[in-house]
């Protein structure tokens, strides 16, 4: 979704609240592509901060269907983003180009604001580390691929690290 805010530009301390809606389909990163469930409308307020910067604040929901890290089953994963950015409009000499790099990430020349961009971003800065489809997740069998939450496989579990096979010999003489 873009919405248009070149009136922001010329607005002095302006303050406006839009109620916007995150179009992503999907979450497309190097690590893969993750489908968007759901995503609710938030309000995304944009204030005009003495007519140097942007500022853009508002919480969105939404829900990204995630491969468990163990057994690879879809979950449903729930993120919240707090959207807190402050974008710089006019360059200063001790302004750096990552700021105006930045603006130009969100902002186009027509100066619409790219909500889905924005919210991407923070997407990815909320990323879970490990997911999990439960807790106690017993993930695939490594031989045969089978779900260990779904069935149990006859494949055996005990297979050593050849450089470990005497450290086992030590084990069958103590019992003995």
């Amino acid at each position: 979704m873009k919405i248009d805010i070149s009136d922001m530009y010329s607005l002095r301390n302006k303050e406006i609240t839009e109620k916007v809606h995150i179009d992503m389909a999907e979450v497309k990163s190097k690590a893969g592509s993750f489908p968007v469930q759901a995503g609710e409308s938030f309000d995304l307020t944009i204030t005009n901060e003495e007519g140097k910067r942007l500022r853009l604040s508002g919480e969105a929901d939404l829900t990204v269907q995630i491969p468990c890290d163990r057994c690879l089953q879809e979950v449903s994963y729930p993120l919240h983003l707090i959207i807190d950015k402050t974008i710089t409009l006019v360059e200063t000499e001790a302004g750096s180009d990552d700021e105006c790099d930045e603006a130009k990430s969100y902002i186009d020349e027509e100066r619409m604001l790219d909500v889905d961009r924005l919210a991407f971003h923070e997407v990815l800065v909320n990323w879970p580390a490990k997911v999990l489809c439960k807790p106690d997740c017993k993930g695939i069998c490594p031989k045969c691929g089978t779900n260990l939450n779904l069935a149990a496989c006859d494949c055996e579990q005990g297979e050593l690290d050849p450089r470990m096979a005497q450290f086992l010999d030590v084990f069958r003489n103590c019992s003995d």
